[in-house]
């Protein structure tokens, strides 16, 4: 889930990427980093907490340079200290790297173990750190061909961003599981985990990164790449369903309206005798909308979030009841008291939440809570970017609807089907992975030694 954001040729490219980075905050929280190349050397700042917190207007003026990457870090791969977060920068034969990294390498435990055994040194435990070794072991005159010799040879969700003294480089997997945005900030390329950071530096978003599609800006000019294609595209669905901000456009598709739409089907998919439609904020908003819409029911702010809350904060009394959902959320009783209210989420995982947020909106004196979720139950864990529990620690995997009702106190519950979200999408459905909630995983396929032929750019574009 991880935010990454990078800009070649622009010189104040430290406090862009800053910026871009500080719209790209709900994608990671744990830790910030940013790198920097001013012609000679490399200057980097990684911290834990978030991008405010790390980059002080003194830290900022240190990373000098028109070339820098940044990163916001969700671990899913590698223990949350600071050790593990990114860039990753090293130095090689062919000189400094920064790497950063948003995805999950389904083989990157094999990968480590048997570069461990040839004798790698590993400084983090992230999944991130195995591409760099592969590199190491493959170096080029060209460090875009070393690059591509490693990416053949790993398997899972990868949007990357590459920082070498020649230039930037980006990189998409061959499924294309997370998106990765180009666009241009003033004549400087710059690369971005989602166009809302393009919007906050008055960037114009130029084009997608294709699946499989490697492209190195150097030189004041763009060189196009390509990886070997997958055999089915996977875009992860709940990039629409959660991750993703509102006013971001993500494959092709307005974030918002995609939610809405979902909440359109949700609506007539499974309707509800009510008075009100109350979203769970902030990412039940758009689907409650347009529930409300669909169903005529009026819709209300009837629950407010705190959104100065960090990960960690200090518990009085243990005896308080929910005071971990409690400090993030608060129903608005004049908006709730007496009525018959529709809630609306976006997932529901292990159960406990949702639990306690019912029970708040009936402490808040709602007569029933008619619960709905504008995605399919979640059955499996996912592997390719998403932070979810074992299968045994998902509500879904083992209850059915009713029991999950139950447990959850609603006095109904129902979820948007797997073909109503699909619908809800541009593009072939098949286009999407599905694997949270079919078990249906996709992995990337290549029978390509990676270390044949010498690579070339597909395509040159000159900087105008």
């Amino acid at each position: 889930m991880c935010g990454i954001f990078g800009i070649e040729g622009h010189r104040d490219a430290s406090n862009f990427v800053y910026l871009g980075l500080y719209a790209l905050q709900h994608r990671g929280q744990e830790s910030a980093g940013l790198v920097s190349w001013d012609g000679t050397r490399m200057f980097a700042e990684r911290g834990m907490g978030q991008v405010a917190d790390v980059f002080r207007p003194a830290v900022l003026e240190r990373l000098a340079g028109a070339r820098a990457l940044g990163h916001t870090r969700y671990s899913t791969a590698g223990n949350s200290v600071l050790q593990n977060a990114q860039p990753i920068v090293v130095n090689t034969m062919m000189g400094p790297l920064a790497l950063v990294h948003n995805g999950n390498l389904a083989n990157g435990r094999e990968l480590r173990d048997r570069l461990e055994r040839q004798g790698s040194i590993f400084q983090t435990t992230s999944d991130t750190e195995v591409i760099l070794h592969l590199m190491a072991l493959n170096p080029r005159r060209d460090v875009v061909e070393s690059l591509i010799l490693a990416l053949r040879e790993v398997q899972g969700a990868y949007s990357l961003l590459l920082l070498t003294d020649q230039g930037l480089v980006a990189a998409r997997d061959p499924h294309g599981f997370r998106p990765l945005v180009m666009g241009d900030c003033r004549g400087a390329r710059c690369f971005s985990s989602e166009s809302c950071a393009f919007d906050l530096l008055g960037a114009e978003t130029l084009e997608e990164l294709a699946p499989g599609e490697v492209l190195a800006a150097r030189e004041g000019r763009l060189e196009r790449y390509r990886l070997p294609q997958a055999v089915e595209p996977s875009r992860c669905a709940f990039e629409h369903v959660y991750f993703a901000r509102p006013d971001s456009e993500v494959f092709g598709d307005a974030v918002s309206h995609v939610r809405t739409a979902m909440g359109a089907v949700l609506a007539d998919e499974g309707p509800a005798a009510a008075d009100v439609v109350v979203p769970v904020p902030d990412s039940g908003l758009f689907p409650a909308l347009g529930f409300s819409r669909q169903s005529g029911l009026p819709f209300e702010h009837g629950m407010i979030r705190n959104h100065y809350v960090g990960r960690t904060f200090i518990q009085p009394e243990q005896s308080i009841r929910d005071f971990g959902v409690r400090v993030k959320l608060n129903p608005v009783r004049r908006l709730i008291a007496g009525r018959r209210v529709v809630l609306v989420d976006d997932s529901i995982v292990r159960g406990t939440t949702s639990r306690k947020i019912v029970r708040m909106v009936r402490e808040a004196g709602a007569s029933e809570v008619h619960l709905r979720i504008s995605s399919p139950p979640t059955r499996w864990p996912c592997h390719y970017g998403i932070d979810t529990p074992r299968r045994d620690d998902l509500v879904a995997a083992r209850y059915s609807v009713e029991e999950i009702r139950a447990y959850i106190e609603a006095d109904s519950l129902a979820y948007l089907s797997l073909e109503g979200m699909l619908g809800c999408v541009g593009g072939d459905d098949e286009s999407y992975c599905t694997a949270c909630w079919t078990g249906n995983y996709r992995v990337p396929i290549s029978d390509v030694d990676p270390r044949q032929g010498r690579l070339f750019p597909i395509q040159v574009e000159e900087r105008r």
